[in-house]
């Protein structure tokens, strides 16, 4: 559709979290360059905290290639990533296992598990291997399972840990890890970061980045007026900047536009809201009672003038 139109080779604001697309924006930056040097010194747990849309999964997608080919080097890193925390402790720990390629029985107990778990990560460090156990969403990680983590962080030789842990969650995160239970843990948090919705300056320079990148060559397809409106519908939540401005872009193909303006991000933004729409409706319909009222009230106080000075 519009993509032909504006000359696009690919979807500018897919939502797939493609990291070929990463905006090094100030934020997303920071954030990376912590997790880099977090990752250097081998210990403890990492906590990426955002709200939903803030480009967390992204980031956490970049860090897994990141640990694949550091710098393009064959890599000391053994990342696991779990994408889905919904585990039971025996879960977590078989997930582990099987991911550092540990051959299991369906009928060994936990504590056996555990063990053989153990013997790889021991096996790994002396191969001068650092395991990175990298989590998505770990807000939803059961309470139990969050425990067997924990213990997970326990093995260690003289020298070093056997795992390093980064999770990323939302800031119901920080909830379940204020538990009292959870007290351990939240002293190894050696860094975390939280990542806030993006500035209009910000906005900006991600649009400007994502067009460019699918294949724009012209210049600036959204209007000032049209980034202002769209970081002012998103809050400078990248998802829903990815949203809107999809949508802004199919407005402005439908009537030929060359540029997208902020009549294009109103309708987009408005599109299948019809609560909204009505909301708007109803501010309108306010405003002008409002207007007529004040001018009957004007003519009224002028009437009333003119009786009082005939």
């Amino acid at each position: 559709m519009y993509r032909e139109y504006y000359g696009f080779r690919n979807h500018p604001f897919s939502l797939s979290p493609d990291t070929e697309k990463f905006v090094n924006l100030h934020g997303h930056q920071e954030c990376m360059d912590l997790l880099t040097y977090a990752l250097s010194t081998g210990e403890g747990f990492v906590k990426i905290v955002g709200d939903v849309g803030t480009g967390k999964t992204i980031l956490c997608r970049k860090l897994l290639r990141f640990v694949a080919t550091p710098n393009g080097t064959e890599s000391e890193y053994v990342a696991i990533y779990i994408p889905n925390p919904l585990l039971s402790p025996t879960g977590l720990f078989r997930t582990l296992a099987s991911e550092l390629g540990v051959s299991l029985d369906n009928d060994k107990s936990q504590d056996l598990v555990f063990e053989a778990l153990n013997q790889e990560l021991l096996s790994l460090a002396g191969q001068r291997k650092s395991v990175v156990i990298i989590i998505d969403e770990a807000q939803a990680l059961p309470v139990a399972t969050l425990e067997a983590l924990r213990l997970v962080t326990n093995l260690e030789t003289e020298k070093q840990k056997l795992v390093q842990v980064i999770l990323f969650g939302q800031p119901e995160l920080d909830d379940l890890l204020s538990q009292h239970q959870f007290r351990q843990l939240k002293q190894r948090i050696t860094f975390s970061y939280y990542l806030n919705p993006l500035t209009l300056s910000s906005t900006q320079q991600y649009l400007q980045h994502r067009v460019i990148h699918a294949g724009f060559n012209g210049e600036h397809l959204f209007t000032a007026a049209a980034m202002k409106r769209i970081f002012h519908h998103s809050r400078g939540v990248p998802r829903l900047i990815n949203v809107i401005s999809h949508k802004a872009l199919l407005a402005g193909f439908a009537r030929n536009a060359p540029k997208i303006d902020k009549a294009d991000v109103d309708t987009a933004f408005y599109d299948g809201q019809p609560q909204a729409a009505e909301s708007r409706s109803k501010r309108i319909i306010w405003s002008i009672s409002v207007g007529i009222l004040v001018v009957a009230i004007a003519i009224l106080a002028w009437m009333q003038w003119q009786g009082l000075n005939p």
